[in-house]
């Protein structure tokens, strides 16, 4: 088991004091089966109310209302978890005793209303596009199975797409990523998760960290991800920036149906014309190997 200690800092600067809406915070980790959240303490600059909540996606969601006028807004979020870094009784990728979930994917009939949800495209107009690209995917390499055909297209992503770090808030569309062959990590994800959809494959997007060595020395971001639901396998992670399925060095803070409904820090503010002249994110991840021991007892 790992012990993690995270330090997310997001700095707003303005060129004069400006009034704040309300902030939407996802900045607490999802907890579950092999994460643990020890400690979480949220601090803002200036100061704000919270009011927390969990929302239709399960997410840990603080709202954070703020009084005062300032010409700069600092949130500091610390964490610290414990993750479980492999389980030997984890439902295997292909379902249960080793069955294979064929395509098209059939559903339980109980889940069918939630399942809904994550499989309506969120470009509904750049359907076409994507499902003609994932259908040259699978012609170069088929696949009969749902989990073989998205480690496919998690792996033609990766490998053909450029890692484009943005500043811009959003995300591109599809076929913008298809088109430039260059995103950020949020581009992949919305594109991989289109894709899957367009197989009738439920997906959701997952923002979170990454245990990098860029964020052991204080200088990483947040990161995107996406996983996907099958019968009997339950969400699997998959990563199309690295090309790899998701592992103990991704840290889930949320996911959604939308990549809107996981932005770490969204709000609004009032203020003269060109008051926002940007801002400034760090993450901070310091871990410690734990034994089995200590394992156990945190279970």
């Amino acid at each position: 088991m790992t012990r993690f200690r995270i330090v997310h800092r997001t700095e707003y600067q303005y060129a004069a004091p400006v009034k704040f809406g309300l902030h939407r915070l996802v900045l607490r980790p999802r907890e579950g089966h092999r994460t643990t959240v020890r400690q979480h303490h949220l601090a803002l600059q200036p100061k704000a109310r919270f009011f927390w909540m969990n929302d239709l996606y399960g997410n840990h969601v603080a709202l954070a209302e703020i009084e005062e006028e300032s010409d700069r807004l600092e949130i500091v979020s610390e964490v610290n978890m414990d993750v479980v870094d492999s389980l030997g009784d984890e439902a295997p990728m292909e379902g249960s005793r080793g069955s294979v979930v064929a395509l098209p994917v059939v559903y339980p009939l109980i889940e069918t209303a939630v399942v809904d949800g994550y499989l309506r495209c969120n470009y509904p107009d750049e359907s076409e596009a994507v499902r003609g690209w994932v259908n040259e995917v699978l012609r170069a390499s088929p696949s009969t199975s749902a989990m073989g055909a998205v480690i496919q297209i998690n792996r033609v992503i990766h490998s053909e797409t450029g890692y484009r770090r943005r500043e811009e808030a959003g995300v591109q569309s599809p076929a913008q990523t298809l088109s430039l062959r260059t995103g950020s990590c949020r581009d992949m994800a919305t594109l991989m998760m289109e894709a899957c959809r367009t197989l009738g494959i439920a997906a959701r997007f997952t923002s979170g960290y990454l245990d990098t060595r860029a964020s052991t020395a204080g200088q990483g971001s947040t990161h995107a991800w996406i996983e996907v639901y099958l019968p009997d396998c339950g969400w699997c992670g998959f990563d199309p920036t690295l090309g790899e399925q998701v592992s103990s060095k991704h840290i889930a803070l949320g996911a959604s149906a939308h990549p809107r409904g996981v932005m770490p820090v969204s709000g609004i503010f009032s203020g003269p014309p060109g008051s926002y002249l940007g801002m400034k994110v760090s993450v901070s991840i310091q871990r410690e190997q734990l034994g089995a021991t200590a394992g156990v007892l945190a279970g």
